[in-house]
Parts: C-alpha cells; structure tokens; sequence
C-alpha cells in the first residue's frame, strides 16, 4: 500500500512523536509512505480568515506537488487541521471553477496546476482502519493494551460534514478510534465529547475561554477514569498537554491526563519500544500507561514485576 505522505508543520515540530510513531508502525502494517517533496504549510485555520484567495493557493501548491510526484494517486495526512484544508480545497475547486480557476491562475506563476479530483485526500485513521483493517491489526498485536481505560478523542475537524461526498465518520458520534483501540485490547470509555472541540488558537485569543474547553475534556475524561487520552490531531494534543498545567493553575483543579497518539497505542500494542515511538517527549508523563501495560520506556520486553517492599531483604 504506497500512499503519499503530507506531514504538515506541527509533525515537524510540536508534534514529533506523531510523525515518529507513524513511521514507526507503517512498515509494520504494510504501508509505504513517500513524503511530498518541497511541500509548505496549509495555512491553518487562521489564514483562510484572512485571504482566501492565497490561502487557496497555499494549499493547492501542496496539491499540485503531490499529484505530479511519481503518480501519487492518494495522500495521507496524520494532521486534522491539514487534512480539512487539503480535503476542503479539492472538493471546493471541484464544486466552484470559478475558485479553481483563481488558484490555478497563482499557481501557474510557480509552473504548477492542480485538477480537482487528481487525488484522493484520505487521513491516516481512515487509512489504518479501512486500508490495513481492524482483522490485520489484530493478528500482528503482540502486546495488548489489557487494563488501560482510554478516552478515544477526535477532535472537531475530521468529522465535519460539507468537506465530502462522503464523511470520514459519522459527524456526531464517530466510532473508528473506538473499535481500533479496542482492537489493540484497551478498555474503551463511553466518551461523550469524543468530538468536542478543543478551542484550538484559543488559548492565544481568549485563555479564559481556551481554558474551560480544555477543562471540559479533561473533566470528562476524568469523570470515566481514563488512564490517558487517545487523540489523532496534533492540534488537540497540544491544547490538553501543554496548556493542561494552565487548567490546572486556572481553575485550582489537579488534572495529570497524559494525551497521546494512537500511532504510539498502535506501536505498543505491535512491541515496539516505547522511546521509538516517541515516549518520553509529552508534557504530562505518559509513564503510568507504559507501566501498566508491563513495559519501561525505552525497554524492549515488558518489565518483570517489581518485588513488594516486605520481600525487599535490602530494605
């Protein structure tokens, strides 16, 4: 299975583990990823608030390059935020040619054009449960995540409709994290606001605001005793890890959620080292779900259970 892979800023930087731990399961599940030569970034939300016209641009650049490597035929996006921008502005330039004409008019001044339609923009969750397949994934567990309660969070962007002809998931209630994190042998909570916005920039427009977003998910989370949130957008993992402290600080509670990617729950459950897949760079630890599961950071076998104090003779 050859798809082409648009990795997006934020897995260049903030989001490292998700990009590692993907790379690091593809082989795995039969996958090969060839990454977008030159590509840039899709603007992000912010940038189509201001200029539609450039924003388009920006995005179809990413569009034209893909299509014209190597007869790429699909794209791959582990980023949500990505994969509405690129998703919105194939469907967009298929249904308005008025828009597709305005966009391939700026492209042209870089030699490129982009036909809507020339790829099929799939994100990577869509790709590991419909391509690879739940069946798959469950012959080649070795690890199963037996005990640990995960929340399974999506976020608001790939569930949105009036992106496709045809929704990723249902908009309301999507189900694919559940069932593969079931697969991989989790205890799957009933997670209410599985697609319940984070807030996004909104720490950066309106911490109050930002804040209680987060609050709520991370209350919700907790409520159902979940070990960690599960997330497939590095745009909410950012927001419930690095601003969890602020929350925290905010509203005088004690949150300690660790959020994680399932790419790193996939790896885990296939046996891969858990620094290989990016442990160890999250913000709030992810130690005690590594540890229950029976394997030390960085530790290639599951750990031996530690001695009880009183069978301590050194002690």
């Amino acid at each position: 299975m050859r798809y082409g892979y648009y990795p997006g800023c934020s897995l260049s930087s903030t989001a490292r583990p998700y990009d590692i731990s993907t790379k690091a399961i593809a082989s795995l599940l039969g996958i090969e990823f060839e990454e977008v030569e030159d590509w840039n970034c899709c603007g992000a939300t912010e940038y189509f608030s201001l200029n539609k016209t450039a924003a388009y641009a920006l995005v179809g650049r990413n569009l034209a390059l893909a299509a014209s490597q190597d007869n790429l035929e699909q794209l791959t996006v582990p980023c949500s935020a990505c994969y509405l921008n690129l998703k919105k502005t194939d469907y967009y330039m298929g249904k308005y040619p008025k828009l597709a004409e305005i966009t391939n008019e700026a492209l042209a001044a870089g030699g490129l054009s982009y036909n809507a339609g020339s790829l099929t923009i799939r994100h990577l969750i869509d790709v590991v449960v419909n391509d690879v397949g739940y069946d798959t994934i469950a012959e080649k567990v070795v690890r199963k995540l037996k005990g640990l309660r995960l929340a399974p969070y999506y976020g608001c962007f790939i569930v949105r409709p009036k992106i496709s002809e045809e929704p990723l998931d249902d908009p309301e209630y999507p189900t694919h994290l559940d069932r593969l994190l079931t697969t991989l042998g989790a205890d799957v909570i009933d997670f209410p606001l599985k697609a319940q916005c984070c807030g996004g920039h909104m720490t950066q427009i309106s911490a109050e605001t930002g804040y209680e977003l987060i609050r709520r998910l991370l209350h919700n989370a907790s409520q159902h005793e979940a070990d960690a949130i599960v997330t497939i957008c590095p745009m909410c993992q950012l927001n419930l890890d690095a601003y969890q402290s602020h929350v925290n600080r905010h509203f005088k509670t004690n949150y300690n959620m660790p959020v994680l990617y399932f790419t790193q729950m996939i790896g885990l459950a296939l046996g891969i080292e858990p620094k290989a897949l990016g442990f160890g760079q999250e913000i709030v630890s992810a130690a005690s779900v590594i540890n229950k599961i029976g394997t030390e950071p960085g530790a290639s076998e599951p750990a031996k259970p530690r001695r009880k104090k009183d069978d301590c003779p050194e002690r």
